[in-house]
């Protein structure tokens, strides 16, 4: 099988950086580092300095989403965002914060809202949900971060997938890295999800 035509490297990085921006808004892939060695397994690359870091993705996502999905991403972005409102005054007790791709404006089709709480004890919150009757599931933690989570539990609000983030309340403070890359991680809390709601116009108000 004949191996793919390799593009120049000036243009390789933002090849790459453009496939797997598709491959995160249409294919639901999460996870940039894998979005990214997929794309470049793709187009041929062979070499580690010819792929985009995420904050290049991250880019091409935003372009992506804005070209190809404008009308549908505004609309399931503040969907998204106002199901983060909610949820988060119902769990206000356990000091929530939105992170993630929800907050950043680049969510798509296949995000989902991720909420990282930080109550005293990670069963506070499970009693909750059993008290009021809220179905979820458990997703194992990755272990080999200090600071990491103690639990996730995952859910669907009117058919939109959250997941929570539960952590010890001794690393609230602490900076957190990204999924996505080696900067700080973005959290907001309640009031700035409000204020970011408000900003967003209605769909009739919405450039044509």
């Amino acid at each position: 099988m004949p191996r793919p035509t390799v593009p120049h490297r000036s243009n390789l990085r933002r090849e790459i950086a453009a496939l797997a921006a598709r491959m995160i808004a249409e294919d639901g892939i999460n996870d940039y580092g894998f979005a990214k060695r997929k794309a470049a397994r793709q187009l041929g690359a062979i070499n580690a300095d010819e792929l985009p870091n995420n904050a290049e993705i991250e880019a091409e996502v935003r372009t992506y989403l804005a070209v190809f999905q404008d009308d549908e991403h505004l609309e399931r972005q503040q969907a998204m965002r106002m199901a983060a409102a909610e949820i988060m005054r119902e769990l206000d007790a356990f000091r929530p914060y939105l992170t993630g791709a929800v907050l950043e404006g680049t969510a798509g089709r296949y995000s989902e809202v991720e909420i990282d709480l930080f109550p005293e004890s990670a069963k506070e919150v499970e009693i909750f949900f059993l008290n009021h009757d809220v179905a979820y599931e458990h997703r194992e933690p990755r272990r080999n971060q200090p600071d990491g989570p103690e639990a996730i539990l995952v859910f669907d609000w009117d058919d939109i997938p959250v997941k929570l983030r539960i952590y010890s309340p001794d690393v609230e403070r602490l900076h957190r890295r990204g999924a996505h890359g080696s900067r700080q991680m973005e959290r907001a809390r309640l009031s700035v999800v409000e204020a970011l709601i408000s900003e967003t116009p209605a769909p009739a108000e919405l450039p044509p």
